[in-house]
């Protein structure tokens, strides 16, 4: 029987740290910078705005704005490489030049996915053109869905397993997939072998819950050009032990970049936990439409929610987008204006309905190639959406990449409001007035976030 990963571990830090990170930080003059590669980054985080245009005026404003923490969508993870290190170096080559001339420090976060699908190392590397940094901290953690880092080896909980990660289906992910659990392995491989895995540092669980900050600053103020490091964590207290000692190295001279999930980002501009969102909160206020779904995540998990909503949520309305008929140049239109009839007629009616594209996935053996069937897709479903002419009371998308068109392209979104979750890991978005149907309640649900009845949760907790 495989021994539980939990077992043996220290206890916890006996003392709650988040007061004496946010009083470090009412004297910390950089601004902290998440580059999202999808929406999903913002699921631990409230009261933050995300800007999805790149212009320099814009991130002048927000350099400017009166809040220390802001996102930047850059939707890379959708992106070949040399797309999203193109796009990253533009940007941070931005950040810098808005830097140096309002004289505003500036730390990023590159925020990607807890199931370790993204480009890396390309992305961090785009960033060493601006950033000269100690170490590359590696903090995939994301407590509230389940994944873990233990021993260097990072952990999904499915059900009530914690798995390794490169035995679940995201490791199969046909643009980024992994062999690797062991993060210093996985970092040997992403690499091709230029970093070994015998050469990548790690902050210890116990350093951090014997040790406390003091261990932790000692680890960090060893580290020295560039190094990758791993950070292991299993709770939120785990990372204010962390972060509060990578506050007192960075305070000391030492700079890091960071590869990380959402919930350390949540830690480290010192936000507390809110209660979930409910409608008494004023979200997905009442018109005569129905509420809208938008699905387009093909893992596993988002077709197992799909099942539960179509079988338990009565009144649905379920249009299906067929993608061998979106991939065919002599259907795609017809397939795309009958999903729009249908989805007008039945919001017109009150109804709930979800636009979902079929469940079979079509691949192939090429990293790009695959990247482009999903980009036709996904313009598949904001074509449908740019046609949706009756505003929905809400609108739930599902998927990360999904999320972040449907959002740009489709309704043309330029800055939104995270006003907080739904569910665990759910964000709630207030769109902007320049959005296409303005101050909707836009709920970005992650792919590979919750239980099976998670999708049917949100519905109906939005009725």
């Amino acid at each position: 029987m495989t021994a539980n990963p939990l077992s043996g571990l220290p206890a916890e830090y006996p003392e709650a740290l988040l007061p004496a990170i946010e009083q470090a930080l009412e004297f910390e003059p950089h601004k902290l910078i998440v580059l999202d590669d999808d929406p999903t980054g913002t699921q631990t985080v409230h009261g933050v705005s995300v800007y999805t245009q790149f212009e320099r005026d814009a991130l002048k404003a927000a350099f400017l704005a009166p809040e220390k923490l802001f996102y930047i969508l850059t939707n890379s993870r959708s992106m070949n490489e040399a797309r999203a290190v193109a796009l990253t170096r533009d940007i941070a080559a931005t950040l810098a030049s808005i830097s140096a001339e309002t004289g505003i420090p500036y730390r990023v976060v590159s925020r990607s996915d807890s199931t370790l699908r993204g480009h890396y190392p390309a992305e961090m590397t785009a960033l060493t053109d601006t950033i000269t940094a100690d170490a590359q901290l590696l903090i995939p953690a994301f407590m509230e869905g389940g994944r873990v880092t233990i021993h260097n080896v990072h952990y999904v909980k499915t059900a009530d397993t914690l798995t390794p990660a490169a035995q679940t289906p995201f490791a199969q992910d046909s643009s980024f997939g992994y062999s690797q659990s062991d993060l210093c392995a996985w970092v040997e491989e992403k690499t091709g072998g230029r970093v070994l895995a015998k050469h990548v540092a790690s902050v210890s669980l116990e350093e951090i819950r014997t040790g406390g900050p003091g261990a932790v600053t000692a680890k960090l103020m060893a580290l020295h050009d560039g190094a990758p490091c791993v950070v292991n964590a299993v709770t939120y207290r785990d990372l204010e032990v962390f972060t509060l000692g990578l506050l007192r190295a960075e305070a000391a001279g030492k700079t890091f970049t960071y590869r990380t999930a959402a919930s350390f980002v949540r830690v480290r501009a010192g936000l507390s936990a809110q209660p979930l969102l409910t409608l008494a909160d004023g979200i997905a206020p009442a018109n005569k439409h129905g509420g809208l779904i938008m699905l387009g995540s093909y893992v596993p998990l988002s077709s197992a929610q799909l099942r539960v909503l179509q079988a338990r949520y009565d009144g649905l309305i379920s249009v299906e987008l067929n993608v061998p008929a979106l991939l065919d140049a002599n259907t795609r239109n017809a397939e795309i204006q009958s999903a729009i009839q249908q989805a007008n007629n039945a919001l017109a009616k009150g109804k709930l309905t979800v636009v979902f594209t079929s469940r079979d996935l079509i691949k192939t053996s090429g990293q790009s190639e695959n990247l482009d069937i999903g980009k036709q897709v996904s313009t598949g479903l904001i074509q449908v959406l740019q046609g949706i002419n009756m505003r929905p009371r809400f609108l739930i998308a599902k998927g990360g990449i999904t999320s972040s068109d449907l959002a740009t392209q489709g309704l043309g979104v330029h800055k939104a409001l995270v006003k907080g979750q739904l569910l665990p890991g759910v964000p709630v978005w207030q769109l902007g007035a320049e959005a296409r149907f303005p101050d909707l309640t836009y709920v970005v649900f992650p792919g590979n976030v919750g239980d099976e009845d998670a999708l049917y949760t949100a519905a109906t907790r939005l009725r």
